[in-house]
């Protein structure tokens, strides 16, 4: 008997032949057809999400579910191969990563195939028919939405400070209210951090429920919406920043402004002179390795410190205004504090070796063949008491095989028992990790490359937390 999966996709609710319930019994059907079990966490559901969509959350989910060891399935089972991916790129992709990697076959239960070499092609022009069937309601709907937008007709969500009612898009005087005070108050010369963080102090959320951030506000600023303009770009369906305009963008005046023209040039203004007296900042650099590069925390928020310039490190929660307090430090000062500190700890060890000897004495480091033996028996084990519940084996063929697996998951366990435990005492692990410290440190401050101190440093730290206040550095080992 055979595990299965089942994945269910529908993109619309308007055909009950597409609905998931559908699709479901068609799919359990099969399964019981063919001598197969789903278990209900098997069943993976993307509603509402359209095939050619990279945001799956339930396909992903049972493609990270398939690579796990031992398989927890044999089996994929679809309603319709179009259900499975967005085009026949992706389906050979995943189909054959599956099949190769982790022995699952995808099976469409209502287009069945033979075992004979021509259902290759078969299958291969069933899902090219689905995507030209695909392809072509895209154009459709494009079709529809650009003549929808010459029309000044209502384009999806409306943005902060706006409301759509019964296809009219009307303001939200409450929101407009704090549209025009931000507005104002960047026109004035206050920093977007500081209006981000003044919104989110008066416990005020975007149009979503989220914090408000640098990006936020300059998104809002830039948005023609608020001059009462609606804006569509044909092929650029999949964009969600408004500031994307192109000579394609189809603008019309669909509703009331809340800002005035002059207001909105004034901000374009003060926009397009920030990014000229900060171009400096927009490196190319930040890729670029350092010593310390995802390793050291603001002592504030608990972020991590990402590279501000080229020179120094920056909270990153503070750079997008979620954090109130600057933990700014040049690459010179903290890679001397980091230095030190290693050196101070491996001349007078501050931290607690108990945790890192609890560790170590849990290893066993000769069990993996064991572990991996006794998954799969447990699943055989979980399989048949699934094929009992489903009327599959009787009580007795249930009991036998149950009895079965049972003695052979006990002489694993009794074997994995006589595996004798490695210990090591608290001096031996101790002088093991100053001699880790002592390596790390020659690494550090040598002229080694910046990519190969990030390397070994991070085989032996976890985080170090800086605290801007008092200047200091905490280093967390793992070892």
């Amino acid at each position: 008997m055979k595990t299965a999966a089942a994945y269910i996709r529908v993109s619309t609710d308007d055909q009950t032949e597409y609905s998931p319930e559908s699709q479901r019994k068609a799919v359990i059907a099969y399964a019981k057809q063919h001598d197969m079990i789903i278990p209900e966490e098997f069943i993976f559901t993307d509603e509402g999400i359209s095939g050619r969509s990279v945001k799956r959350p339930a396909f992903q989910k049972m493609i990270g579910t398939a690579k796990l060891k031992p398989a927890p399935f044999d089996v994929i089972l679809v309603w319709k191969f179009s259900r499975f991916a967005r085009n026949r790129e992706d389906s050979i992709v995943y189909k054959s990563m599956l099949r190769k990697q982790c022995g699952i076959d995808v099976i469409s239960v209502s287009e069945q195939l033979s075992e004979d070499k021509t259902s290759v092609l078969i299958e291969a022009l069933l899902e090219a028919m689905d995507e030209y069937y695909s392809i072509n309601l895209a154009e459709e709907v494009v079709r529809g939405m650009t003549e929808k937008a010459h029309r000044g007709g209502v384009m999806g969500s409306q943005p902060f400070g706006y409301r759509a009612e019964n296809g009219k898009i009307l303001i939200d005087e409450e929101q407009a209210q704090i549209v025009r005070s931000i507005f104002a108050d960047f026109n004035n010369g206050i920093p977007m951090r500081k209006i981000a963080n003044a919104l989110n102090d008066s416990g005020i959320r975007t149009k979503f429920g989220n914090l408000w951030d640098n990006r936020g506000i300059e998104y809002l600023l830039r948005n023609v919406a608020y001059l009462g303009k609606s804006h569509w770009t044909p092929e650029a369906v999949k964009s969600t920043h408004a500031e994307k305009l192109s000579e394609k963008t189809i603008i019309t005046d669909s509703h009331e402004a809340i800002i005035s023209e002059e207001e909105f040039a004034q901000a374009q203004e003060r926009i397009a002179e920030l990014k000229r007296t900060h171009i400096y900042k927009a490196h190319p650099q930040h890729g670029k390795p350092f010593m310390l590069k995802g390793l050291c925390r603001c002592s504030s928020c608990g972020a991590t410190l990402v590279r501000s310039s080229d020179s120094g490190l920056q909270c990153h929660r503070y750079t997008t205004g979620k954090c109130t307090v600057s933990h700014y430090i040049s690459f010179p000062n903290i890679n001397r504090m980091v230095i030190e500190k290693l050196q101070e700890d491996f001349e007078n060890p501050s931290f607690d070796i108990s945790a890192f000897l609890k560790q170590q004495t849990a290893v066993k480091p000769d069990t993996k063949a064991q572990e991996a033996q006794l998954g799969k028996l447990r699943q055989q084990l979980k399989r048949i008491k699934e094929a009992y519940a489903a009327g599959v084996d009787t009580l007795e063929e249930y009991k036998e095989n149950k009895i079965r697996i049972q003695n052979q998951i006990n002489a694993v366990q009794e074997t994995v028992q006589k595996i004798p435990v490695q210990t090591i005492t608290a001096e031996e692990l101790s002088a093991q990790l100053k001699t880790a410290i002592q390596s790390a440190l020659i690494i550090a401050d040598s002229d080694s490359s910046e990519e190969l101190k990030n390397e070994v440093l991070r085989t032996l730290i976890q985080k170090i937390i800086f605290n801007r206040k008092t200047s200091q550095v905490v280093i967390f080992y793992q070892f």
